[in-house]
């Protein structure tokens, strides 16, 4: 590990935004499989059912959020140096045998044993993935503070990410054509995910500079609910995170049971969608210059709302007619991912010039708690509300079918609009950013000439 603390400016060149990106890809290949293909593949197949699969996974999920401030405060502690990079190598190290281990499970496990081996795997996982995620989106937002190579850089790990999202969408239905099962495509996409992280995360740790010396401050939690802005940004973000969680969770029940579609015309549904997101994210970029990030991502959902309530109003067979929601919907996706972590990062900037506390880490620890929450919750509560209606088996009754699609579809749009609300005239404009980052450079240069 090579590359050198940098005391002055950055300056981003196209070798440091493809290297700090590429993890983006590594860290993304697992999120279809684990986020929803896994629920429905314990459920049903290895047999766990709705109930304890969504109990098991909003444990993991609770057992994890433990973990997200202590890794936060302790990034932020390690900030300089190699600190973070150590990190990001140690979760590394931990998240790739446990995607594994999670992905490949043993054939006729009880359902005890079943739930063990789930909630055990899932909750090493989520350590390895938090000790990753954590320290590398906060080298991000402390690589630089110009506006504009924030944002390329924040739409270079999201957009590696969306394309991370399209392979591990596309390679179930490849594995498909090949006749392989659900449970042998899962473990391919966990080895898969292995192999390109290796090369991945050597290029990261050798090519892209340690964030810079920031002025000496205050660190921690203290105060932290003083920052309305950040309470702000996270609550919307949290709302959107739900939003998008419980159709993720919920996609393949409502493929089988509403649309009644195969396997693999699920699988190249997912891939359109995520294809879409990928080929949208020169549009927010776009946008991005010509507005204010908030503004941006208020238009992206804007545009989700009505395109996807429309899903609530489908039946049998609908899938031309579902194939353009996820076009429409996917498009709207990479505002989704690329620019909040940016406005993020900004309100990261905002908090050490206004409370002189050095927490960009554990800004983001909250970050990943609300977002890890949300999934969570997308997960714990609705497959086993579900579950209860009797949506399992393969005629569930028409009540548990019309509560799919209405969970799926309606509530989604519910949720966004209240993130909408909460994102309205969020003061943190494209001229009031650059105007903090100049005094955070001034700042710091006035700290390390002392």
């Amino acid at each position: 590990m090579s590359a050198e603390v940098t005391a002055a400016p950055v300056q981003v060149d196209r070798g440091t935004v493809l290297a700090y990106g590429l993890p983006g890809l590594v860290t993304a290949v697992p999120m279809v499989p684990v986020f929803t293909l896994l629920p429905t593949f314990y459920a049903e197949t290895v047999g766990l059912g709705l109930a304890l699969t969504g109990a098991m996974l909003l444990v993991g999920r609770l057992l994890d959020l433990v973990s997200d401030p202590l890794v936060g405060v302790l990034a932020d502690r390690w900030a300089g140096g190699r600190g973070l990079a150590t990190l990001v190598l140690v979760g590394a190290v931990l998240a790739g045998p446990s995607l594994v281990l999670l992905l490949s499970p043993p054939v006729g496990l009880s359902p005890g044993l079943g739930a063990a081996w789930l909630l055990g795997f899932s909750a090493l996982l989520y350590l390895g993935w938090t000790l990753v995620q954590i320290p590398y989106l906060a080298w991000g937002a402390q690589l630089s503070q110009d506006y504009h190579q924030r944002t390329r850089l924040t739409a270079s790990r999201e957009g590696w990410t969306l394309a991370g999202i399209l392979l591990s969408a596309s390679l179930p239905a490849v594995l498909g054509f090949l006749r392989l099962d659900e449970g042998q495509q899962l473990a391919a996409l966990g080895w898969f995910a292995v192999a390109l992280g290796l090369p991945a995360f050597y290029l990261l740790l050798r090519r892209v500079p340690r964030p810079r010396p920031m002025a000496r401050a205050g660190s921690g939690w203290e105060g932290i609910t003083a920052n309305r802005l950040f309470l702000r940004l996270l609550g919307s973000w949290f709302a959107n995170g739900l939003a998008n969680g419980i159709p993720a969770v919920l996609f393949p029940l409502y493929c089988a049971y509403v649309l009644t579609v195969d396997d693999q015309t699920r699988n190249l549904l997912l891939a359109l969608y995520f294809g879409s997101a990928v080929a949208g994210i020169p549009l927010w970029l776009a946008l991005s210059r010509r507005l204010s990030r908030h503004h941006a991502w208020l238009l992206a959902m804007g545009i989700t709302c009505p395109a996807f309530a429309v899903a609530a109003l489908l039946g049998p067979g609908d899938v031309a007619a579902f194939a353009l929601i996820c076009l429409v919907t996917g498009l709207c996706l990479g505002a989704d991912l690329a620019l909040p972590p940016a406005i993020q990062a900004d309100v990261a900037d905002w908090d050490r010039l206004r409370f002189r506390r050095n927490r960009t880490a554990a800004l983001f620890a909250l970050w990943g708690m609300a977002t890890k929450l949300a999934l969570a919750l997308a997960a714990g509560l609705s497959l086993p509300a579900l579950g209860a209606l009797g949506l399992e088996g393969e005629a569930p009754p028409a009540l548990a079918v019309g509560a799919l699609a209405l969970t799926y579809a309606l509530v989604p749009c519910i949720l966004k609009l209240v993130a909408m609300a909460l994102m309205h005239g969020l003061p943190l404009t494209r001229a009031r950013q650059a105007a903090v980052a100049a005094r955070l450079r001034r700042r710091d240069l006035a700290a390390t000439q002392d």
